[in-house]
């Protein structure tokens, strides 16, 4: 599901149904490796959410834990802080592709882990290096101004910007 928040006939900014986190349990086979300071949050994508004052060891560290034998098809490694405001800064490194300005799984998958770990509420603000997203984990069911948020479905909620224009001859 995608809604888009208009203001004067321009989108302003889009939530997106991002689904139902996958909380298998697989924090014993990870602590079994060795790995016990994160916590391990699906999104359809594999994620471990660890919360440091430190979110800078995102190039030192995230390499390394992406390939670590906990995660036999490497995953990606957020790397949070709560800050006074009550916001969460993040820095991500991204299987395959190392340090990113932003990812939507990864912002849901920390917000998910905040509550998880008693760090956050159900809502919450993800700060990345590339910009803010709002992301909330429905706790009930509901509906908000003919819009429909499903329960224990993450709903992600970002600034659009027009980019691009053009056209294509077929």
């Amino acid at each position: 599901m995608l809604y888009l928040h208009i203001t004067d006939d321009i989108v302003e900014s889009v939530t997106v149904d991002m689904g139902e986190p996958i909380l298998e349990d697989a924090t014993q086979f990870i602590a079994s490796r060795g790995l016990d300071q994160g916590t391990f949050v699906s999104m359809g994508n594999p994620h471990y959410v660890i919360f440091t004052d430190d979110v800078d060891q995102v190039g030192e560290t995230g390499r390394s834990l992406e390939y670590h034998p906990a995660f036999p098809q490497r995953c990606n490694i957020e790397f949070a802080y709560i800050e006074a405001n009550g916001s969460i800064r993040t820095r991500v490194w991204e299987r395959g592709s190392g340090i990113t300005q932003a990812c939507g799984t990864g912002a849901c998958a920390t917000a998910v882990a905040a509550v998880l770990t008693g760090k956050a509420g159900r809502t919450s603000q993800i700060v990345m290096d590339g910009g803010t997203l709002n992301i909330e984990w429905c706790e009930t069911d509901r509906s908000d101004g003919g819009r429909f948020f499903q329960k224990n479905h993450v709903y992600m909620t970002g600034p659009a910007a027009f980019v691009f224009d053009g056209e294509a001859e077929l």
